[in-house]
């Protein structure tokens, strides 16, 4: 097993792993990532230098995140780690307009906006979770990542009971996945032709990690398949932009308009909410989240759809 790369990163600010990196989690089974007994954290990507692994540690009394880093894109994720962690986050200008907003900030006050700076990696899934509940969602992210992706370099790969760590495919290897794939997969053809399509502009797409966020929007809405929502989902996580809220989304709106309001609202009602944070909308979205203000669920869950061919679940 080849020695990994090391970095110990010092912060003026308390880093906890959960809250910060919680979003690149796909699911309790994603193959991608894993939390550690001892609260570490550890991702498998594709990086621009090729596949990496990269697993956190911090030690919170010291203000410390010791990170560890093995494959070709190792450095490069050495070097991410402060942007991932929100070192590049502004929030001089943000200002608590509701009391519950301004609790949850007292509380998570040490929480940033993620930046990866990578496109794919974070659109890839949120096509796949378009319009679909959660579950078949992260089923199907699940089997096409561990079928056509990579072991993760390092020792948190493939083991013979299967719960080894997996990086996601990268553009090429998205565009390669066969149609048949993707029904078992339960991902239908609509996402499954979005995703390929996209795959032929990944390296435009990938440009948005270096130019505006306003241009990367732009580019990412231009791809047929591509709305706000997800051009959102992709801007929280790989642009690490604090004012792109998730309109679109089954549950934001309605659990906003609740922990603000006491009622859901409509997309129309959440940017009337939001205005006020402008340019800060996504982290007004996220501390509640955070916070754990969602409204009373008392309908069924949705049941996944049948009429797809599937594997064994």
């Amino acid at each position: 097993m080849p020695e990994p790369l090391l970095r110990r990163w010092r912060t003026d600010r308390e880093i906890r792993l959960r809250a910060q990196l919680g979003v690149f989690r796909r699911g309790s089974g994603d193959p991608t990532s894993r939390w550690g007994a001892d609260g570490s954290f550890t991702r498998a990507v594709q990086t621009p230098a090729g596949v990496g692994t990269l697993h956190l540690w911090c030690c919170p009394d010291e203000a410390v995140v010791e990170a560890r880093a093995w494959g070709a894109g190792a450095v490069w994720l050495l070097e991410s780690v402060p942007a991932l962690l929100g070192d590049g986050d502004d929030v001089s200008d943000f200002v608590a307009h509701h009391e519950i907003v301004a609790q949850a900030w007292r509380r998570f006050p040490h929480w940033r906006v993620p930046r990866s700076g990578l496109v794919f990696d974070a659109f890839a899934p949120a096509v796949i979770e378009q319009k679909v509940t959660g579950q078949e969602a992260f089923f199907g992210y699940r089997a096409l990542v561990r079928r056509f992706g990579a072991i993760a370099p390092g020792p948190f790969g493939d083991d013979s009971a299967g719960r080894g760590l997996f990086a996601p495919p990268t553009a090429r290897g998205w565009a390669a996945v066969p149609s048949w794939a993707w029904l078992q997969a339960s991902v239908d053809g609509q996402r499954s032709r979005t995703l390929v399509r996209a795959a032929s502009h990944a390296g435009r797409l990938e440009e948005g990690a270096s130019i505006s966020v306003a241009e990367a929007h732009r580019r990412l809405r231009a791809l047929p398949g591509v709305g706000v929502w997800t051009a959102a989902e992709v801007a929280q996580r790989a642009l690490g932009d604090p004012d792109s809220p998730s309109f679109g989304d089954y549950h934001v709106a309605k659990d906003i308009g609740w922990a603000l309001t006491g009622s859901p609202v409509d997309d129309d009602g959440l940017a009337e909410l939001l205005e006020p944070y402008a340019g800060h909308r996504y982290r007004v979205q996220h501390l509640l989240g955070l916070a754990g203000h969602h409204r009373p669920r008392r309908a069924p869950r949705m049941p996944p759809r049948r009429h797809l061919p599937t594997r064994a679940r």
